[in-house]
């Protein structure tokens, strides 16, 4: 596609990426690429993660606007403009992309299928059988497990103190959710939901050090663009894009700009500054911009329980980054 080219156009630096060894000393590469930061690249890797879950947060209440759309092909349409943003912008900020190189390619499609298919397919069959609260407490968990198996995946071993930062930032994203009622079904796909939210960044993790967030970022949205596509004409029909509103296109271009584009880039390049196990305490940040955007946009003030949750995830954060913290 446009914009790539072949792996051996690549310098090593360029397949090392922007967390290489710089004249600054910001970060140096750790096991299996994973970046081991210094103050600065590490304050960069918060800023970012933070950015982009803010982004996520806020556009639950625009997700909704899409509930009476086509939801393939509306999601179809989402990732590939987003594809289109990233591929132009990496080419003027000069970010080089390469095709997939063999297991590469079950990696990026691991994914594509799970973290942007399978996740949005279940949000929506998931809603029908469970409260939006039983779905946001099954993503509060994901920093848990991002804390247990990244550090695996990144050929190390998980610390102590790091899973406890995480239990406490999940802890305070679930009072944040709050609890909801649900069935069997609405609990399996909850389930999914938590699956395939920790699959979105630890099945990066092995292909973030040669693609880097802009490659890992276009690839999977592609290959989102493409079974969506699939999906879309098989089930809703080729004409189902005639039948979209003004407000599910307006819907669509935030989410693939904001919450595609922008937060998909700016994820990946917090989880390899960061690694995958303290940029998941970041996680906790997505509930609290989705009840602070809802205060913005005239609804009511948080309760006790909500400020409570609140409270816990900025402890749990402040023990996750403290000085000295692994």
């Amino acid at each position: 596609m446009p914009g790539l080219r072949a792996p051996e156009a690549l310098t090593t630096a360029n397949i090392r990426g922007p967390d290489a060894p710089g004249p600054r000393g910001v970060a140096v590469s750790g096991p299996r690429g994973a970046a081991v930061p210094g103050p600065r690249g590490a304050a960069v890797g918060v800023a970012s993660g933070s950015a982009a879950m803010v982004c996520v947060g806020g556009s639950v209440a625009v997700s909704a606007v899409l509930t009476t759309a086509p939801v393939y092909t509306a999601e179809g349409v989402r990732y590939g403009i987003a594809c289109l943003i990233l591929v132009a912008l990496s080419r003027l900020t000069g970010h080089h992309l390469a095709w997939p190189r063999r297991s590469e390619w079950l990696w990026l499609s691991g994914i594509a299928v799970t973290g942007l298919v399978v996740f949005n397919l279940a949000l929506v069959e998931g809603s029908r059988h469970a409260e939006p609260a039983v779905l946001g407490v099954a993503v509060a968990c994901v920093p848990a497990v991002l804390a247990l198996a990244g550090p695996l995946l990144e050929g190390t071993r998980p610390h102590t103190a790091a899973v406890a930062a995480a239990l406490v930032v999940t802890a305070g994203a679930g009072l944040v959710q709050g609890l909801g009622r649900t069935d069997a079904i609405g609990v399996a796909w909850a389930v999914a939901v938590f699956a395939c939210e920790a699959a979105f960044t630890l099945l990066a993790i092995p292909v973030l050090g040669r693609h880097g967030p802009w490659g890992v970022s276009v690839h999977a949205t592609w290959l989102a663009t493409v079974m969506f596509a699939v999906l879309g004409i098989v089930h809703e029909g080729p004409a189902a894009i005639t039948t979209m509103t003004r407000a599910d296109w307006l819907a669509v271009g935030y989410l693939a700009v904001a919450v595609t584009a922008a937060a998909f880039v700016l994820w990946y390049s917090s989880v390899r500054r960061l690694g995958a196990s303290r940029a998941g305490l970041l996680t906790g940040i997505a509930p609290v911009a989705a009840a602070v955007s809802g205060v913005l946009l005239g609804g009511p003030a948080p309760r006790p329980l909500v400020w409570a949750g609140i409270a816990v995830v900025a402890a749990g954060l402040a023990f996750g980054f403290r000085k000295g913290a692994p």
